[in-house]
């Protein structure tokens, strides 16, 4: 057997330029590159291999580690995870900062795979700068605070390790069922130690992703039902975008006229203006969607993971006689509810299905419901598209602050609506444009009113709604596509929270525009509390006043001055014009941009025949939260599918 003779640093380099990936017969390389931030944990093992001989791996300076890895799960979303950039930290600070972000992946179903500098595997200098000490067991370090998140954790503790250690790496990164956060510790002696390492070890490597064949008898179980129902609906998930099965799907509605609906992951894997494309499903759903879901006899779900958003806390699907089938590589996800699993490729799935039903002359029952439905939501985003603040206005939200409108007004000069600032950007930004986004109220307003032309132009992360995604997701979408114009749109909380790779744009030279919708407050959160009862406490930006309380004015922020200051353009709008005049030199401009849009609170869409489940108590004097809770409790009546 030849070997050769590296430290674990330069074999796990190696190892990594030499993977690739093969998906319907095409071969990519699988590692771009490796996002840093150096530190004493990493700089003299793996740092000294990148920076002798990377091969053909990019290295790319993060600025937070949470931010690099949020920018390397943007990219394995827009490469539809089939390319990946690794994320290696120092011990201790450095590698927590990286746990939100591989939870993130992991509940998102995103290849990423961080490498965490760590503490001595011999102990000798214990304790190192930055290791905490557990008395009861020493092999703990901060390391382990991510197995919890991570779909495969390993320490490598002996150089030969790594070898087992990556080959499971890849197995999960790209498995479709498995894949998500998998982080290898790297203990800082042994990654200077020297090893002879077999030659296959450090060849090229190509992982197949095969579309998995469902069995016949699932299929013939999902038909049975299926035949026996007039109103099906189907709900197309992430597994359809990363599969690439849209137009499977797309010819299954079309011929059996059964109309479909999006989740946050979906959107974008099928054209939005399609017949049968209802958009945006549950919580976060248009009234489209949630009017066909409560009358549909049978879901099918392709590709779903169902989460409660989607689901309307499993209170949705309100027809007595409703059934599920549930297509998903996964036969976790295809049991839930009670429903009947079809455990396959979603394309496939979708195929053999068709052919069946074909085959029987399926045919549903739908006449003009699916056209109704979809003209009351054309109508209801035609009045929300064009609400402005005047004398005249009517409030989306109806629990609010008394005056905070006229305060916010005073405070900003901003007399923008969250819902006509969305309706004008989807109208002047360009058609193949990619945008990100993730928490706060944004994902709502976006999932009812965005509607896609161009494959995989949405970039959502919700499965884990994780503030601060998204600036970072929109670099690693920009990393992934050059060529095309990339928005972030984040709320301003979310920006304050993270918003460091703005300046990591900046040293790559690759453009985003960030859309920061300023409402002085974490306003979804608000509308949350104030729904049910509660009063405003913590959720909007104010000073605290001289009762000690945090009830003072509204905190006013020039967004846009703090990305001048990072080298951006930034600009401000106060007015629809003002919005459309930065939009249009937003797209001439040659470095990354900010428009400091100034959105009135209370101004976003509000639900549409869609529940959510929130752990709300009965234990007040306050009658508006025995209302709320009383509310609560008869939703759940009708909640029972486990």
């Amino acid at each position: 057997m030849k070997t050769v003779n590296l430290t674990v640093g330069q074999a796990l380099v190696r190892f990594l330029d030499n993977q690739y990936v093969s998906y319907d017969g095409v071969e990519t390389k699988f590692v771009e590159g490796v996002f840093t931030i150096f530190g004493h944990g990493f700089v003299l093992g793996l740092g000294q291999a990148l920076e002798e001989d990377p091969g053909q791996l990019k290295v790319f300076q993060g600025r937070n580690e949470q931010g690099m890895a949020h920018a390397a799960a943007g990219f394995a979303k827009q490469n539809n995870r089939r390319k990946i950039i690794a994320c290696a930290s120092s011990i201790g600070p450095g590698a927590a900062n990286m746990v939100t972000a591989v939870a993130d992946a992991t509940a998102n179903s995103l290849p990423l795979l961080v490498f965490t500098g760590d503490t001595y595997a011999t102990r000798q200098p214990d304790p190192v700068l930055q290791q905490v000490e557990q008395p009861w067991d020493l092999n703990l370090t901060t390391s382990d605070a991510f197995r919890p998140v991570s779909r495969y954790w390993d320490r490598i503790s002996r150089p030969e390790q790594l070898m087992t250690a990556m080959i499971n790496a890849m197995r999960v990164l790209t498995d479709p069922e498995l894949t998500g956060g998998v982080c290898i510790s790297l203990p800082q002696d042994v990654q200077g130690e020297r090893y002879d390492w077999p030659e296959e070890f450090l060849q090229k490597r190509v992982m197949r992703i095969t579309r998995r064949i469902p069995c016949e008898e699932e299929i013939n179980d999902a038909v049975e039902i299926i035949m026996k129902k007039k109103k099906p609906l189907v709900i197309v998930g992430g597994g359809v975008r990363y599969s690439e099965s849209g137009t499977a799907v797309t010819a299954f509605c079309e011929k059996f006229n059964i109309p479909y609906a999006e989740t946050q992951s979906g959107k974008s894997a099928t054209s939005g203006s399609n017949r049968f494309n209802l958009g945006g499903l549950g919580v976060t759903g248009n009234l489209s969607a949630n009017m066909v879901a409560r009358e549909a006899d049978v879901i099918i779900g392709v590709g779903t993971k169902l989460s409660d958003f989607t689901t309307g806390s499993k209170e949705l699907f309100a027809n007595p006689d409703v059934d599920f089938v549930w297509i998903n590589v996964s036969r976790y996800h295809g049991m839930k509810m009670n429903g009947t699993p079809i455990v396959g490729d979603a394309g496939v799935s979708m195929v053999l299905l068709t052919k069946k039903l074909g085959n029987k002359g399926y045919v549903s029952g739908y006449t003009t419901e699916i056209e109704d439905a979809k003209k009351a939501w054309n109508e209801e985003m035609d009045r929300i598209t064009h609400t402005v603040y005047d004398e005249n206005y009517k409030p989306l939200i109806k629990a609010m602050e008394p005056g905070v409108l006229e305060e916010f007004k005073k405070v900003t000069g901003g007399v923008i609506t969250q819902t006509g600032a969305i309706g004008l950007i989807r109208e002047k930004i360009e058609k193949d444009a990619v945008i990100c986004a993730a928490s706060g109220s944004l994902p709502g307003d976006l999932q009812r009113m965005w509607t896609t032309e161009e494959k995989d132009s949405y970039n959502m992360e919700y499965g884990y709604s994780c503030m601060g995604w998204e600036i970072a997701a929109a670099f690693g979408a920009k990393l992934a596509r050059p060529h095309k114009q990339v928005y972030a749109m984040v709320g301003d909380g979310a920006f304050m929270m993270l918003h460091s790779e703005l300046a990591t744009s900046l040293q790559e030279k690759k453009k985003i525009i960030v859309l920061l919708f300023d409402n002085c407050g974490f306003g979804c959160i608000n509308n949350l509390q104030m729904s049910n009862g509660i009063g405003s406490l913590a959720t909007m930006f104010r000073y605290r006043d001289e009762k000690d309380r945090l009830e003072g004015e509204l905190i006013p922020t020039d967004f846009a001055m703090i990305a001048r200051g990072y080298g951006c353009k930034g600009y401000t709008a106060t007015t629809m014009k003002e919005l459309e005049e930065a939009l249009e030199k937003a797209k001439k401009d040659e470095v990354s941009v900010l428009i400091d849009i100034k959105a009135m609170p209370k101004t976003m869409t509000d639900g549409y025949l869609s529940w959510w489940n929130v752990g709300l108590g009965d234990s007040s004097t306050n009658p508006k939260i025995h209302e709320a809770f009383k509310n609560r409790m008869e939703h759940l009546e009708h909640a029972g599918k486990f």
